[in-house]
């Protein structure tokens, strides 16, 4: 006859089950699809500006990035002195056009690329921050393939989601969850300022596939940019993992690797021949 000790030993000795990621809904299906319902919060996810002039581009994919995964929780944006001397400074309006109310962004100045990593990971001990960006620029010897395990695991420990936005940067060894490369794409023409447009290509994605898409940025959330004249719902920021057969039909999107070798850059932000991955 077995004993309740007995069995509480069988129950600790059998493997906990992991809970299932939470995800954040970006308002294209074909994008969630690809990311297997959507972007995986509590993980370390990187955004390279393609070039300098993609530079605003990139900090505004970023922005909507972080608020579709924070929605009204706080964020802590770090940047790196020297990204604010290239590229300006961030604006309290800019913040508000895109939908982020500035009152709710804590906004760090450091004056290196070590700085910014140590700030980095103290706000990933924070469950209070909805999300965290940190702009770094150029290729630092500190930001190698262990810094990044060490910042997707503070990440996953408290659920805070990080951003990496790279600056001139070289696509190197990394844990990151995926990888994003930003340019700026036309708006549609309109009497007044046209809604912000981008080229995205996602070349990385630990958990599905690849993909390029072409996204507007309207009411707090991502539309493709070939249907966003038509009406689209808000899609909610939190739900439930789409089960397989609900999912659509796989589209025919590029492999990684590929995708890395057509957009790579290299540290001075020109096109180069071939990746590092």
């Amino acid at each position: 006859m077995t004993s309740s000790f007995d069995k509480a030993a069988a129950a600790l000795r059998r493997p906990a089950l992991q809970p299932a990621p939470s995800l954040a809904a970006l308002g294209v299906p074909l994008m969630e699809a690809c990311l297997g319902g959507g972007l995986r919060k509590g993980a370390l996810h990187e955004v390279f500006a393609k070039d300098g002039a993609s530079a605003a581009a990139g900090l505004g994919f970023a922005t909507g990035l972080a608020l579709r995964v924070a929605q009204k929780q706080r964020l802590l944006w770090v940047r790196q002195d020297f990204a604010a001397r290239e590229y300006g400074e961030i604006s309290a309006l800019g913040l508000l056009e895109l939908g982020l109310d500035p009152n709710r962004v804590i906004l760090v100045k450091a004056p290196d690329a070590l700085e910014v990593l140590r700030v980095l990971q103290e706000a990933l001990s924070c469950a209070g921050l909805g999300a965290v960006i940190a702009e770094i620029y150029g290729e630092p010897k500190i930001l190698d393939l262990t810094a990044s395990r060490r910042l997707g695991l503070a990440a996953a420990k408290k659920n805070v989601t990080a951003f990496l936005l790279r600056h001139r940067a070289a696509f190197l060894p990394s844990a990151a969850e995926t990888r994003w490369i930003v340019a700026p794409a036309r708006s549609q023409p309109a009497a007044v300022w046209g809604r912000p447009r981008l080229d995205i290509a996602l070349i990385r994605n630990r958990h599905g596939l690849t993909g390029q898409f072409t996204l507007e940025w309207k009411d707090g959330v991502f539309h493709d940019a070939q249907t966003s004249s038509r009406a689209v719902v808000s899609a909610p920021a939190d739900r439930p993992r789409a089960a397989p057969g609900d999912r659509p039909v796989k589209p025919a999107l590029g492999a990684g690797r590929e995708e890395q070798q057509r957009f790579a850059l290299d540290g001075h932000g020109r096109e180069s021949r071939a990746a590092r991955s």
